[in-house]
């Protein structure tokens, strides 16, 4: 996957991102590094373990990442 690639956050995912206090560079950041990344059909999972949360990211390529939800998962 290009971790270059422009990173579009969907209304959904913006409005989870401030409702559940995530921020932005660490959904970025999950993106472009990640611990796993898994893959369901057009949907990349993407996961990773930050200050002691795991962020799961759920996004599809287009022509950009467009972010299709996040959370943290225990």
């Amino acid at each position: 996957m290009q971790t270059n690639m422009k990173i579009v956050f969907t209304l959904h995912a913006n409005i989870k991102a401030r409702e559940r206090n995530i921020p932005k560079i660490w959904v970025i950041e999950t993106i472009k590094y990640p611990d796993v990344t898994t893959r369901q059909k057009h949907k990349y999972i993407v996961t990773k373990k930050l200050n002691g949360l795991t962020l799961e990211v759920v996004f599809v390529i287009e022509k950009f990442i467009k972010i299709l939800t996040l959370y943290y998962i225990k």
